[in-house]
C-alpha cells in the first residue's frame, strides 16, 4: 500500500502541504485532505493527463492558492514550467538571469566600474556559467544570441541552466525532457540525478523517473506515495490494482449470492405458504392451529425479509468500497481517417530549400522533399537541427 505522508513538517521541509484542496475552475475537485512533505529528496510526480500534476506543482510554488489547506515554503523556490514564451530580444544571458552581473564585471574590467560595482562583481560567475552550459550541452551558444532562435528542446536546457545557476533549495520541473532529443533527455536526466537540494519532477519520462528517490501519483482516486524509484512504483502499482479488481470481483459476486440468497428465501416462503392454504382447505385441522401457523409462518418472513435485506445492503456497500478502490481509465485512440487524397496527386515539393537565421547561420537545408498522395512521414533530428523551422517553409 502506498506510504502516508507525515503531517509533521521535517527540519529538512522545503515546501510541506496540510489538508490541502485543489479544484478545476468549474469545481471538480482534483484532490483533498492532501498533507505533504517535499524536502532535499527527489520526488517524481505522475499520473493521467488532468488529473493535477501540473496543479500540484503551482501550488507548491505559490502560483496557485489551494481551495482548502495551507501551503508553507521555506527556502527558495527554483521553477521550470512546460511552456515559456521569451520576451522581444530577450537574450540567452537574460534567461540564464545572468545578464546584469556580467554587465557589471565587464564594467569593472573596463575600468568604469563604481566601488559598489566592484564589490558586487562576481569573478566565480564566468567558471560556473561555463559549467552550468556545458552540463546540459549548451557550451557553444553564444550569450547575446536571442533566446527565441532557440529551438524549443534548447531554451528548455538553457532555463535548467539557469536554476543551476541560481541553485534554489527547490526545484519544480514540469515534463522537462519534453522536445528533447535523446541526447538532451541524458544529460537532463543526469543533471537532476546530480542536484543537491530537492527536486519535484512531473514527468512521463521513464529514465528520468528512475532517478527518483520516491514517486507520488496523481489520479482519479486521489494522490499516493510510493518510496523509491519507478520500477519499484511499477512492480507495487499492478500489485494493488490486480488485488483492487479481486475484490471488485468478489465484491460482485458476493452481491449476486445475496440476490439468489433473498430469491430462494422468497420462494421457500411462497410453497410454504401455499402448502399451508392446501392444508386449511382440507379442514381437517383446528383453527387455533391454523391460526398459530399462519402467524409463525408470517413472523419467519419478516425474518427472512429483514435478513435477506440487511445482507444485500452489506453486500453493495462491500461492492461500492470495492469499485472506489478500482480506478476508471478510458483507453486512449487517436482516429486517422484516410485523406481522401488520390494516390498520384503531388502533395508537397521542396526544391533545395533553405533557410539561414537573420545572423546568416544556415538552420536547413539546402533539402529536397515530395510527397505524393496520403504518405505520413516523420521529421526526427537532434534539437536545434531546424525540424521545427522545416515544418514552418511547408506550411508557409
Amino acid at each position: 500500500m502506498p506510504t502516508s505522508p507525515s503531517r509533521n513538517a521535517s527540519p529538512s521541509a522545503r515546501a510541506t502541504l496540510d489538508k490541502v484542496a485543489a479544484r478545476t475552475p468549474d469545481g471538480v475537485t482534483l484532490f483533498d485532505n492532501l498533507s505533504l512533505t517535499f524536502g532535499p529528496e527527489r520526488t517524481g510526480v505522475v499520473g493521467r493527463n488532468g488529473a493535477g500534476k501540473s496543479t500540484l506543482l503551482r501550488l507548491i510554488s505559490g502560483a496557485a492558492a489551494p481551495a482548502e489547506g495551507v501551503v508553507a515554503r521555506t527556502g527558495s523556490v527554483g521553477v521550470l514550467d512546460q511552456r515559456y514564451d521569451p520576451a522581444p530580444n530577450e537574450t540567452a544571458a537574460q534567461t540564464l538571469g545572468v545578464a546584469e552581473d556580467l554587465a557589471i564585471i565587464a564594467r569593472v574590467l573596463a575600468g568604469d566600474g563604481t566601488a559598489d560595482n566592484l564589490a558586487e562583481a562576481d569573478w566565480t560567475l564566468e567558471a560556473r556559467l561555463g559549467e552550468a552550459l556545458a552540463a546540459v550541452g549548451l557550451s557553444g551558444v553564444a550569450l547575446d544570441r536571442l533566446t527565441a532562435s532557440l529551438s524549443g528542446g534548447e531554451q528548455t536546457r538553457l532555463r535548467l541552466a539557469g536554476l543551476m545557476l541560481a541553485q534554489p533549495n527547490l526545484i519544480l520541473l514540469d515534463e522537462p525532457t519534453n522536445h528533447l532529443d535523446v541526447e538532451a533527455r541524458a544529460l537532463v536526466a543526469e543533471v537532476i540525478g546530480r542536484w543537491d537540494g530537492g527536486a519535484v519532477v512531473v514527468s512521463h519520462d521513464r529514465n528520468l523517473l528512475r532517478r527518483m528517490d520516491r514517486i507520488v501519483e496523481v489520479s482519479g482516486l486521489g494522490v499516493a506515495i510510493y518510496g523509491g524509484g519507478y520500477d519499484l512504483y511499477v512492480a507495487r502499482k499492478a500489485a494493488e490494482r490486480e488485488a483492487a479488481e479481486r475484490g471488485l470481483a468478489e465484491a460482485e459476486r458476493d452481491v449476486a449470492r445475496a440476490g439468489a440468497e433473498a430469491q430462494r428465501r422468497t420462494e421457500t416462503k411462497a410453497k410454504r405458504d401455499a402448502a399451508g392454504r392446501r392444508k386449511g382447505a382440507k379442514g381437517d385441522m383446528p383453527k387455533i392451529l391454523l391460526g398459530a401457523r399462519a402467524e409463525w409462518a408470517e413472523n419467519s418472513g419478516g425474518r427472512d425479509r429483514l435478513l435477506a435485506t440487511r445482507q444485500a445492503e452489506a453486500a453493495q456497500g462491500a461492492l461500492a468500497a470495492a469499485q472506489e478502490r478500482v480506478e476508471r481509465t478510458r483507453a486512449l485512440a487517436i482516429p486517422m481517417p484516410t485523406t481522401g487524397l488520390a494516390a498520384g496527386r503531388t502533395v508537397l515539393t521542396l526544391d533545395q530549400a533553405s533557410w539561414a537565421a537573420p545572423e546568416g547561420r544556415t538552420i536547413v537545408g539546402p533539402i529536397y522533399l515530395r510527397l505524393v498522395g496520403p504518405e505520413r512521414v516523420a521529421v526526427t533530428g537532434a534539437n536545434g537541427a531546424g525540424k521545427t523551422t522545416l515544418l514552418r517553409l511547408i506550411t508557409g
